[in-house]
């Protein structure tokens, strides 16, 4: 079997002190981009990269503005390798939540930041705001017009099964090293997708460990591998992932810190479209094939290729939800729809 063709590196900039983030962005539209030393500033990055004993710095940085919140944390044993994914029969996960105190994890780290091979523990997706009041004076970026949340994520080696965000993503690394494989949008049908209604975290995720795929059981792997692009990033650094790439994420040392800001390009009273995809797949999925090939035609006509010609021949005041939508008529809809899925 013929060996993968090896990833593509990331487009990566200089992020120049006083250089315009936005204009940076505006580079690389809806394509990922490595921003070298864009948070180098940041304090918590210089504690990372100057003090002797880093963890323990960084640990002190983080504590000085913890109030007691609980966070998710995601444990698991030393011998699933910081693998974070489904268990042998896929009925639930190599890993257990729990809530614990943000300086327990950090204990829990430094207790084992040592150790060969460690328990493996996590915590992602915390807001900032919460769980570190103030934190964020020092810590933030300009990303206007946009109004992000700030997210942590911290834990000690981890691989993350590649999965896809809705919101745009900035994400900084602030202690350690991490690796990000990204694959398209329209890479999903070689990176063998597991469940959508059973997943580590909300999201589906890819089955396949991109850092030793097995070709035997994930053959398109390859096809995928072609099309990555891959980056590694040290404290300081920070990549943009646009809305709906696919991105595989390595934690590679004993303590990393990763903070991010994402932002959606869209109302907030829009939906989420996995909603409607899972609508899809209970009211299309299973019909002949010649009834979805109808109703492609309508999802294609009404959603994915709609524009001013599609309902330029009904009067304004005529059409309805078929018009822009806005937080009233999204309303309507949604009751509408609740009434429908409740009969």
């Amino acid at each position: 079997m013929l060996e993968p063709t090896p990833a593509a590196p990331v487009r990566s900039v200089d992020a120049l002190p006083g250089a315009r983030l936005a204009s940076l962005l505006a580079s690389a539209p809806a394509q990922p981009l490595v921003l070298r030393g864009l948070v180098a500033h940041w304090p918590v990055v210089q504690k990372a990269r100057q003090a002797t004993n880093s963890t323990q710095a960084v640990s002190d940085c983080l504590l000085n503005h913890y109030a007691g919140a609980t966070v998710d944390a995601w444990r698991g044993g030393p011998e699933i390798g910081g693998r974070f994914f489904y268990n042998a029969d896929f009925s639930g996960f190599n890993f257990e939540r729990q809530r614990l105190r943000l300086d327990t994890v950090l204990d829990t780290l430094k207790q084992h930041a040592d150790d060969p091979a460690p328990p493996a523990i996590y915590v992602g997706s915390t807001t900032v705001d919460t769980c570190l009041p103030g934190f964020r004076a020092r810590h933030d970026l300009d990303l206007a017009p946009h109004d992000p949340l700030m997210s942590l994520w911290l834990g000690n080696r981890s691989l993350i099964a590649a999965h896809q965000d809705l919101p745009d993503n900035l994400a900084c690394v602030a202690a350690g090293h991490r690796r990000f494989t990204l694959f398209p949008p329209d890479a999903v049908g070689d990176l063998s997708v597991g469940p959508i209604d059973l997943t580590p975290a909300g999201q589906p995720i890819s089955l396949v460990d991109f850092r030793q795929p097995d070709l035997a059981r994930h053959p398109r792997a390859a096809a995928a591998l072609a099309r990555a692009q891959v980056a590694e990033l040290g404290p300081g650094d920070a990549i943009f992932i646009p809305s709906m790439w696919w991105h595989q994420i390595e934690a590679l040392d004993n303590f990393n810190l990763l903070i991010n800001c994402w932002w959606r390009d869209a109302p907030a009273w829009m939906d989420s479209p996995m909603n409607a995809l899972m609508h899809a797949v209970l009211s299309v999925r299973d019909l002949p094939v010649e009834q979805r090939q109808a109703w492609a035609a309508l999802f294609d006509h009404h959603v994915f290729r709609a524009g001013p010609d599609t309902t330029a021949h009904i009067p304004p005041q005529a059409r309805g939800l078929l018009a822009p939508l806005q937080p009233d008529t999204a309303r309507q809809l949604r009751a509408q729809l609740l009434r429908k899925l409740n009969r």
